[in-house]
């Protein structure tokens, strides 16, 4: 579980460390591609948490709804129409709702402790 985090945080470092400049034109391919990378990260804690992580689920998830994100902001950009809020709306909700059940799951982990001492 702490792999992904550990991942996360180091990109961030890396990030924030060298002087990559994206071009404008590809912002919103890339926003959407961190909102389902973000979402899938999500979503892989939430599955460990629970005890249901699997490895090739959580791998194939990841690439395969960054791809989909960008391919839907890809082809919204030649319709001419906003195709990637979409895809910022499903991924949004999911990161919620994922963060949510985090929440409960470790609420419910740190309320059930002192319990166990007395």
């Amino acid at each position: 579980m702490w792999l992904p985090i550990f991942g996360l945080i180091l990109g961030v470092i890396l990030g924030l460390l060298t002087d990559i400049r994206i071009p404008e034109e590809y912002s919103n391919y890339l926003s959407i591609a961190v909102l389902a990378a973000l979402d899938t990260l999500l979503g892989g804690m939430r599955a460990y948490l629970q005890n249901l992580y699997d490895e090739k689920v959580f791998v194939s998830g990841f690439f395969f709804n960054i791809i989909l994100a960008a391919s839907l902001a890809f082809l919204g950009v030649h319709l001419g129409v906003d195709l990637y809020l979409a895809a910022v709306f499903a991924f949004g909700v999911r990161l919620f709702q994922n963060i949510a059940v985090i929440r409960r799951i470790l609420l419910a982990k740190w309320t059930k402790s002192p319990e166990k001492n007395l």
